[in-house]
């Protein structure tokens, strides 16, 4: 096995949204326009995360998306962590090779690790199996014959989506045993695993869970080192502002601008609870992420397409724009009507 040193990640990531256009076709110019829009506060981005529709679209659409974001990432100078977000470990294998092949081909480099390097990605992001009846040990066995590649391996904790959780043991045990086990992202707002390991494991430990920004991140003894959040699409700046405001000591500052974002990151999220399509991560960013692109022009401007097709409703799209009025966050442009 193929064993490789921690990296220092980045501090602040983003699962970016997936646009697309009137006939369900990814839109690219929409999303180089989004992508370039986050990048002076968010630098680093995991493709396909959820809130990009990974775990919908087909193996095309996520060519597709790895493709343009390969190469947004070398003209952005950015960092790569890719997501073979599959139910089991047969498909996120086949996932993973699938992915090295395109980088292969697109760095022109046949060693793996260096094909990696080049193309600016720092690894791949795996979930345990899906299933609520999935047991511990089979979780285990799973994940290791992933591990077993050698691969710098990230892994998610997601149980909305796989419908189980890690245990702090289970991670414990995998990092203890596999170097290339670089950093845990957990989305489940129950935060036990770091809580329970951040002062003993080396993992880079990333929270995916919105709200509370500040109070979770180690300068205020959170126990999270950084955060891959799905609000980075919508609100980079300030959460950027909010680890500048931590690392500089300035806390109760960096508190006062999480709970102005968690209020209206949290009204979002209830607002599109209810929606059949889609997933909250994905719909509550779409919502916001349509203001931040058209500004004042937004309600009059058609909704945000989801990945199966419909749109997210104009009764919320109106409640959304409220929300950001009175939380102060409505921008007074947007990044695709600027000169």
């Amino acid at each position: 096995m193929t064993q490789s040193a921690p990296p220092q990640f980045p501090r602040l990531w983003c699962p970016p949204l997936t646009h697309y256009k009137t006939n369900g076709e990814i839109d690219v110019e929409r999303i180089t326009a989004h992508w370039q829009f986050m990048q002076p506060h968010v630098n680093a981005f995991l493709v396909p995360g959820s809130t990009g529709d990974a775990w919908e679209m087909s193996d095309a659409e996520i060519n597709t998306v790895l493709t343009l974001s390969l190469d947004l990432t070398q003209k952005l100078n950015s960092q790569l962590l890719l997501g073979a977000l599959k139910s089991d470990a047969a498909s996120t294998l086949a996932c993973i090779e699938q992915m090295l092949g395109q980088l292969k081909s697109f760095s022109g480099k046949q060693d793996s690790l260096q094909a990696m390097q080049a193309s600016h990605v720092c690894g791949f992001v795996i979930c345990p199996p899906t299933g609520n009846d999935i047991s511990e040990a089979a979780m285990e066995t799973a994940m290791r014959a992933v591990l077993e590649t050698g691969l710098p391996i990230a892994v998610y904790q997601l149980p909305q989506i796989t419908e189980n959780e890690m245990s702090p043991d289970l991670v414990t045990k995998l990092a203890e045993d596999y170097p290339n086990l670089q950093l845990l992202k957990d989305s489940s707002g129950e935060d036990k695993v770091a809580k329970a390991i951040h002062t003993t494991s080396r993992l880079f430990l990333v929270r995916g869970a919105e709200g509370n920004y500040a109070d979770w991140l180690q300068e205020t003894g959170g126990p999270y080192r950084g955060l891959l959040l799905s609000t980075a699409n919508s609100f980079p700046e300030p959460l950027r502002r909010i680890i500048d405001l931590l690392e500089a000591g300035t806390i109760e500052e960096a508190q006062k601008v999480s709970a102005q974002l968690t209020s209206a990151v949290n009204q979002t999220f209830e607002l599109v609870a209810s929606l059949p399509d889609g997933n909250a991560f994905a719909n509550a960013n779409k919502a916001i992420d349509h203001f931040m692109a058209w500004g004042p022009e937004a309600e009059s401007t058609p909704p945000p397409k989801l990945h199966a097709g419909s749109l997210i409703p104009e009764d919320i799209i109106h409640q959304v724009a409220n929300i950001l009025k009175k939380s102060e966050l409505f921008p007074s442009q947007g990044y695709l009507t600027r000169n």
